[in-house]
């Protein structure tokens, strides 16, 4: 995860981030500005590891961009040329 955060903020497309654990769930929130709502999420829900998948990047529309049982997987979505932040 923070290899591919690190790469972003080089490019100068994300900011600053928040890590958030919860009883079900953890996330860590990628942000544009610190004073934004978070761009992505990507989150382990470990009670759908049978089912979806327990891993997931969230767009900031709440929409699920990708799922899946492997981070690495689920990171492809921000692989440089399939993503580009449209502004």
């Amino acid at each position: 995860m923070l290899r591919v955060y690190g790469r972003m903020v080089a490019a100068g497309e994300w900011r600053d981030y928040a890590m958030i654990g919860h009883k079900e769930v953890a996330e860590f929130a990628i942000f544009r500005r610190s004073g934004d709502a978070p761009l992505y999420r990507i989150e382990k829900r470990p009670a759908l590891r049978l089912k979806q998948g327990q891993w997931a990047v969230i767009g900031e529309g709440g929409h699920v961009l990708k799922r899946g049982r492997d981070l690495a997987q689920v990171l492809r979505v921000f692989d440089s040329r399939k993503f580009s932040v449209v502004e």
